[in-house]
């Protein structure tokens, strides 16, 4: 390729699982020439992504409702139902028509990226930081937690 494909979409966020990656990535280089294309991939991405978070990954919808009655934030349910929706009517033409309304690709991007650093970013950080706690700390947490 002489000329790269433009992206005008963010990158993927930095802990993106491997799993997931190269369907954003390709969804980045297709986006300007087909926003539908892309937006089906990315759904298929967010597919992929649910095992990374302890979900089955065969029915979309059922794994979101899983994560709720797991306590996913209210935020992080709809930013997942976003990327469901729009991501079916990319497949399955609905109300959402891509071609008139690029952004609302663009706008999965961001949230593919939103949900990364909700459910995996934050996560790990908090879980760092735990660990540097001292080992009688964290002991007498867990014996108030028993």
């Amino acid at each position: 390729m002489i000329i790269p494909a433009e992206a005008p979409v963010c990158p993927p966020h930095p802990d993106m699982p491997a799993s997931v990656i190269d369907e954003y990535n390709e969804a980045r280089s297709i986006f300007a020439r087909s926003p539908r294309a892309a937006v089906a991939l990315l759904r298929l991405a967010i597919q992929k992504l649910m095992p990374e978070l302890g979900e089955k990954g065969d029915n979309i919808n059922g794994d979101i409702k899983s994560l709720v009655a797991k306590g996913l934030p209210v935020q992080v349910q709809q930013a997942f139902d976003f990327c469901r929706v729009v991501g079916n009517n990319a497949v399955h033409p609905g109300e959402i028509n891509l071609n008139d309304t690029p952004e609302m690709g663009q706008h999965l991007f961001s949230m593919i990226n939103f949900i990364v650093e909700d459910q995996i970013t934050r996560p790990k950080q908090i879980a760092e930081l735990y660990a540097q706690l001292p080992e009688s700390a964290r002991a007498a947490v867990e014996k108030r937690d028993a």
